[in-house]
């Protein structure tokens, strides 16, 4: 990913706490089948190695797994809040008119070689862990526990899971740093004005 100065996020527990923020990820691989990407919701495991471990699945009949085992180094793409930025945000846009369009987002990349597993005891411990996570907050969460054992025992043989050591984080704020107080101010009072609340979200970021 380019990543002017201006921009770089390099700070673990932040890299760290957008993974976790972040509901899908998208999992890019490379092997015989060329490029191939998946979206994914992970589990993110920040005290196993240095940068942390990441966990999930893929369908058993999703051919992407076993380029997952064959291949060397994969990328998981952590999307955050973006937003357009309007030329007519910046004050200087009356000073001299010099400006243009850009895009602000904030964005992680995560680069490791995975392990991929099959253990039914794993998966099942895997999935209870995603499971509890995005069930959370519900008046009543759905357990994996609440489905039938021999129906969960044969939905666990049509996954397949895998570990994945991030050996190296990328992080990108893109908040306009690189333009004067002024301009940076006219666009975080441009998005917070906003009836769309990706425009809301990242002015939030801004402050």
């Amino acid at each position: 990913m380019y990543i002017p100065s201006a921009f770089s996020e390099q700070d673990l527990l932040t890299l760290q706490r957008h993974i976790q923020e972040t509901r899908l990820a998208t999992l890019v691989t490379h092997g015989k089948l060329g490029l191939q990407a998946i979206h994914v919701p992970l589990l993110l495991r920040p005290e196993q190695g240095p940068n942390g471990t990441l966990y999930g699945h893929l369908a058993r009949a999703n051919p992407q797994w076993r380029e997952l085992a064959e291949s060397g180094e994969a990328l998981v793409i952590f999307p955050g809040a973006d937003a357009y930025v309007s030329p007519s945000f910046y004050p200087s846009k009356a000073e001299h008119g010099k400006v243009v369009p850009t895009w602000n987002y904030v964005a992680v990349h995560a680069y490791g070689q995975a392990e991929v597993f099959d253990d039914a005891e794993r998966l099942l411990n895997l999935v209870s862990a995603l499971t509890d996570r995005h069930e959370a907050g519900r008046d009543k969460p759905w357990k994996v526990a609440d489905a039938p054992t021999p129906y969960i025992d044969s939905m666990l043989k049509a996954i397949v899971g895998f570990a994945l050591p991030i050996q190296r984080l990328e992080g990108k704020r893109k908040l306009s740093q690189n333009r004067g107080a002024a301009d940076s101010a006219g666009v975080q009072q441009g998005l917070a004005a906003s009836a769309d609340s990706q425009d809301q979200a990242l002015a939030q970021l801004m402050r």
